[in-house]
Order: structure tokens, then sequence, then C-alpha cells
């Protein structure tokens, strides 16, 4: 660590992957610090490790038949239909050898990068291990095994009483496990940005989404069209987040930064580019600045093109933590060594050229459709919130 930014991390919690042609490949988290690296943004800072989560803080969010159950996922008598019922052994979330404690170990890592905000050991840090948002209390979803958020910001708030406490997650995917689990709660203000859930996993995220009982209206949804590109999520962002934000008045933000919206991304039809992931976490810090003393966990998330887009999103990221300037080039170094392996040839520059993209159809209406959607999630939260 140096200055006032914190990186938890250590190589165990790349064990966290489900092997073979899986789409969640930890060589993305490999590949990240690498750049890092060898752009010198790892000078001067020492990555911290952390613990595995305990039985005790898992069960804060998850029961503990589910934690056995992730426990006991490699044993021989394990029960294939009884794990497949809790999300477990599916081809989402296949089994791998020590699961268990891989998955707590990232929990671990969120956890461990929370309270050294909290503490003020760091204004800033980053556990891009993290970021595991569809875990829901007793089954694993959508690439996810234990929900780290959802753990951290339990604890925080019986470490804290009375703590407040913003998740912002702006992964392509509806942020569902973290919402649910603080679904009722009036001290957590979870704000998603993502690709809608009609053409999209886990299916939810709609404006009507807004919490229940005394958590109505902390519970903030900005679904995006299909095809969205950088201008209109940038709008839609500005439109809604600093605003409840402001309105809600958090003692930390915890950021969930999926990079799975770039339009390289397999998996999603979002058409975001790398300027969108340079501008979301520089307005996040600058909320946190504004708004809790700057007191700010970045995580990871969701991003399946590994070459292309994960290393230079999380790399930029970093910078951003930890008050760097982003170099204009990726290193030549890395770029001729990881060039040979990668199946895709790989962008020199840290930003996207955007002329290498074709035009998108139906701008105009794809940016009225966004518009709309956050202009709702504005009416049917805020006054709410306030």
């Amino acid at each position: 660590m140096s200055g006032r930014a914190a990186l938890v991390h250590d190589r165990a919690m790349e064990a966290y992957g489900f092997g073979g042609d899986h789409p969640f490949n930890p060589l993305r988290i490999r590949l990240t610090f690498e750049v890092c690296d060898a752009l010198g943004l790892l000078d001067g800072y020492e990555m911290v490790g952390a613990e595995v989560a305990s039985d005790e803080d898992l069960t804060t969010v998850h029961s503990l038949t589910y934690v056995r159950m992730v426990q006991g996922a490699g044993r021989k008598d394990a029960d294939p239909l009884d794990l497949m019922s809790y999300g477990v052994g599916t081809p989402d979330n296949p089994i791998f050898p020590r699961m268990h404690e891989a998955c707590a170990h990232v929990v671990g890592a969120v956890l461990k990068a929370s309270r050294m905000v909290m503490s003020g050991e760091a204004e800033h840090a980053m556990a891009v291990s993290g970021g595991l948002h569809h875990a829901l209390r007793s089954k694993a979803s959508g690439f996810c095994v234990y929900n780290d958020a959802g753990v951290a910001i339990a604890r925080l708030k019986e470490e804290h009483p009375g703590i407040r406490v913003a998740y912002i997650d702006t992964d392509a995917h509806h942020g569902d496990g973290v919402q649910w689990m603080f679904y009722d709660d009036l001290d957590v203000l979870t704000v998603s940005m993502h690709e809608t859930g009609r053409h999209l996993f886990p299916g939810t995220g709609g404006v009507d989404e807004r919490g229940r009982n005394g958590g109505t209206g902390f519970s903030v949804n900005v679904p995006l069209a299909p095809f969205t590109q950088d201008e209109s999520w940038i709008e839609c962002f500005d439109l809604v987040v600093p605003e409840v934000l402001r309105a809600f008045g958090p003692d930390v933000i915890i950021s969930q930064n999926g990079c799975d919206g770039h339009v390289f991304d397999p998996l999603t039809h979002l058409a975001a580019t790398m300027r969108l992931y340079e501008y979301i976490p520089r307005r996040v810090h600058d909320l946190a600045h504004e708004l809790c003393g700057g007191k700010w966990v970045a995580t990871g998330g969701g991003g399946y093109d590994i070459w292309r887009v994960v290393p230079r999103a999380w790399t930029t990221l970093w910078s951003i933590v930890s008050h760097q300037t982003l170099p204009r080039d990726l290193p030549a170094g890395w770029l001729l060594e990881r060039g040979m392996e990668s199946p895709v040839s790989l962008p020199a520059t840290m930003l996207d050229a955007i002329s290498d993209f074709p035009a998108i159809e139906r701008v105009k209406e794809i940016s009225d459709i966004n518009r709309r959607a956050a202009e709702a999630a504005l009416e049917k939260t805020l006054p709410l919130i306030l």
C-alpha cells in the first residue's frame, strides 16, 4: 500500500474459476495485474492479503445450510441433485476443487477492503476479484457462489451501527443478489444500471423494483436497451446516480465495476467502449469525495472478453483508485508477449478508437428509451429517499 489507496489481492484468489471453456476465467485478473505492473502503476504498492471469510461472515447473508452445501461440494458422497437445487454443479456454476475456500477468500478480500476504508487505514481500496453480485441467500447463480458485497455490507452494518452504505453496480447484468439481500433496508441504497432483463440474465432489474416495506425507494434500477453506447449510458448515469446518492447521504460507497457492457463482450448486447470504463470510476470517485470523505471500495465483476477489455478496464479502475495518471498506450513488451497467446488482436491503446466500430442504427431511439427508463427510476425512488 502507498499513500491512501489499498490493493487487496493475492494469487490464491485467482483459484476462483470454473475451468475448461467456462467464460468466467481468472486469467483476466492475472492479465490486469500484468498490465498494471508493466505500466508502473504498482510501484510503491504492496498487495494486501486477506483471510478466508469465516462461516460467521458468510452467514450474515447466506443460510448455514447453503454454506455447508458448498463446503461439501467436492466430496464423493455429495448428492449432485441436491447440490443442483442450490445452484451448485450446474453449467453456470460447476464444481471445482476447493470451491468453498476459493469463493470465501474472495469474500474475505472485499471484507478486508471495506474494513480498511472504514477504519481510515485506506481512503480508497480495490478488491478486483470481488463483484460476485448474483449469489443469493441459498443459491449460487450466474458464476457467483458467495456474495462478497452482501457480506461486506452486512458486516459493516454490524460494526458501525447506523452506517449508510451505497452500492453502485454498472455491470451489464442486473445486481440482483445484492438488491434482494437489502431490499427492505433503508440504510442500504442499491443502484444498478444494466442491460434490460427482457434480453439478458437474470431477467430482473425493472424500474418498478424499488424495495419493500421500510426500504421502498432504496433500490434503484435503470434497465438499458440493447446496443446502448457510451453517450446514452453516461447520460443516464449522470441523471440518476448523483441525484439519488446526494439524497441518500452515504457513509461509504461500494462499487461493482463489471465491464461486460463493452461492445466486444461475448455474453451481452451493449455497445460501450473504454471511454465508459474510465468515466464511471471517475464519477464514483468524485462522488465519494463529495459525499463520504472519499470512502470508496471498488470491486470487479463481469467481463468476458478477457484479453482486450478486462485488463484495460480494471487497470483504468486501479489508476483512478490510486490517483495515478493512466498512460495512453499499453506496454509494448506485454503486447508482444501476450499477443502471441491471445486468440484476438490486442489493442495498443487504453482507449478504443471509435472509428474501429461499425455505426449502430436506431441510436436516437435507443437513447430515448434509456432516458425514459432513467427518468422513471428517478421519479419512482427519489421522493421516497428524500
